[in-house]
C-alpha cells in the first residue's frame, strides 16, 4: 500500500536529521528515550509519533537550527493528520462480524428463523451424501442447533457494533484535532502573536573577560594563540571548540512597550543530550586572572539529573571592602526602557552535555515560554577533569602544559 504523501516527506525530513548525526538507531534511541525499531519506523514512515516533543529533540540533538524545527514540526502535523484520517477511515471491523453466522440454516432446527423457512422437503444440491448425513446425525444434533438459533441475535449485535463503531469515529475524531494544537501552541518559543518582548543571548563569555578554558580535538601545534574576549566566537567556531568546565551565557531580555511590562517568571534548565566527557585536550585562554567585579548570576551543575537555575550573590572587590551585590529572584519586569540581563553559569565535572534553558512569562493576558538556544542549537559544556591542559606562552609563541608554566591544574 503507497504511503501517503505527507507521511513520506515528514520521514525524509527525519531520515535527513539521522544521517546528518551519523549515530545508529539504538544511539540515538536512548538519547531520544524510544527504542531503535520505533526511529527507524520513524524514519522510513511506517509510523509517525503521536507527539511533536521526540521528534523535536532529536531535532535539537542532530543540531537543526530553528527554521529546519519549523519546518518539521509543520511536516509532522500534515503526516499526523493523514495518519489519523487513514485510521478514522477504516472500518475493519465490519466484515469480521458479519462473516460469523451461517449462512446455510438448518431446516431441522426446532426454532425457525425470520423470514420464510426453507422447504424441508425440497432437494438441497448442496447437501452431503444422505449415508454421510446419517452417521454425522448425533453431532448435527448437538452443535447445529446451537448455532442457528441465534442468528437474529447475532445479525441485531452486528448492527449494533457497527452503530457503535461509526459514532466512536464521529465523536472521537474531533477530540483527537482538539489536542494536536495544544502541543504546538505550548511548544517553547512560539506564540500565535508575537513575541512581547525581544531577547538576545552571548555564548562566548569569558570570566572577567579573561578566563575561560576550552576542549578542542587538535595537537597544540594546530591551535592558533587565544583570541581577546571579542573574537572569542570565530576563534572558538574555526577550532570546532567546547566549553570546558563551565559555559557562560548573557540573555538580554528588553520589553517591546515603555508601558505595558512584560513579567517574566521563571528560568528551567532542560538538557538534550548527556555523554562522557571528551577525551580532548584543554586551552586556557590566559594565565590566571581576576575580575574585581563578579556579578550576580544563575548557577546551574549540569552533572545533577534535573539540573535547576539558581540565584547566586555577586561580589564587588574594586573598593576598600568586599561589597556583596544580592541575587535577584524571579519574579522579573522588564519594558522598553527597562531591560534585563540574566547570567547563567552552567558548569559541568562528569559529563558532555547538550542543553538550552526555557523563559517562563506573562503580558497583558498572555502567558508562554520561550525557549533559549545557541543560535537554535544547544548549548554544550563538556568536563575537563583529567584532560591534559595547556596555556599559551606569550614569549616563545607556543602553547606549553600547566607544569611547564608553573601553573596548577
Amino acid at each position: 500500500m503507497p504511503k501517503d504523501a505527507a507521511v513520506e516527506e515528514f520521514a525524509g525530513l527525519v531520515r535527513a536529521l539521522k544521517a546528518r548525526d551519523g549515530r545508529s538507531y539504538e544511539a540515538l534511541g536512548r538519547r531520544l528515550s524510544v527504542s531503535a525499531s520505533t526511529l527507524h519506523r520513524y524514519c522510513s514512515g511506517a509510523t509517525v509519533p503521536e507527539e511533536f516533543a521526540v521528534v523535536d529533540r532529536l531535532a535539537l540533538l542532530c543540531g537543526a537550527d530553528e527554521e529546519e524545527r519549523q519546518a518539521l514540526e509543520a511536516a509532522w502535523t500534515e503526516a499526523d493528520r493523514a495518519r489519523r484520517r487513514a485510521a478514522s477511515s477504516a472500518p475493519t471491523p465490519v466484515p469480521t462480524v458479519w462473516a460469523a453466522p451461517e449462512s446455510n440454516p438448518d431446516p431441522s432446527a426446532p426454532e425457525p428463523g425470520p423470514g420464510p423457512a426453507p422447504d424441508p422437503t425440497a432437494p438441497d444440491p448442496t447437501a452431503p451424501d444422505s449415508s454421510a448425513a446419517d452417521l454425522s446425525a448425533p453431532e448435527a444434533l448437538r452443535a447445529r442447533p446451537r448455532r442457528g438459533a441465534p442468528v437474529p441475535l447475532l445479525l441485531a449485535a452486528a448492527v449494533a457494533f457497527v452503530v457503535l463503531a461509526l459514532a466512536a469515529a464521529l465523536l472521537g475524531h474531533p477530540t483527537r484535532t482538539a489536542s494536536a494544537p495544544a502541543s504546538a501552541s505550548t511548544a517553547p518559543g512560539r506564540t500565535a502573536a508575537p513575541l512581547p518582548f525581544t531577547w538576545s543571548i552571548g555564548s562566548q563569555l569569558w570570566e572577567g573577560g579573561c578566563g575561560h578554558t576550552y576542549l578542542v580535538d587538535r595537537a597544540p601545534r594546530a591551535v592558533a594563540p587565544p583570541p581577546v574576549a571579542a573574537d572569542s566566537g570565530a576563534w572558538a567556531g574555526t577550532h570546532g571548540a567546547v566549553h570546558g568546565g563551565e559555559a557562560l551565557v548573557r540573555i538580554t531580555v528588553q520589553g517591546r512597550s515603555p508601558s505595558d511590562a512584560v513579567v517574566l517568571h521563571a528560568l528551567h534548565v532542560r538538557v538534550v543530550d548527556r555523554a562522557a566527557p571528551l577525551p580532548w585536550n584543554a586551552y586556557r585562554m590566559d594565565n590566571g586572572c581576576g575580575g574585581a567585579v563578579t556579578p550576580r548570576h544563575f548557577a546551574v551543575d549540569l552533572d545533577r539529573p534535573r539540573p535547576l537555575a539558581r540565584p547566586v550573590d555577586g561580589l564587588d572587590a574594586s573598593g576598600a571592602e568586599v561589597r556583596k551585590i544580592p541575587a535577584v529572584s524571579f519574579p522579573y519586569k522588564v519594558t522598553s526602557s527597562d531591560p534585563e540581563e540574566l547570567l547563567v553559569s552552567a558548569r559541568a565535572a562528569g559529563c558532555d552535555c547538550r542543553w538550552y534553558l526555557e523563559l517562563e512569562w506573562s503580558a497583558g493576558g498572555r502567558t508562554g515560554t520561550v525557549r533559549i538556544t545557541d543560535g537554535g542549537k544547544p548549548f554544550r559544556t563538556s568536563g575537563t577533569r583529567g584532560r591534559p591542559a595547556y596555556v599559551h606562552d606569550s614569549a616563545e609563541g607556543r602553547w606549553i602544559t600547566d607544569s611547564d608554566s608553573g601553573q596548577t591544574g
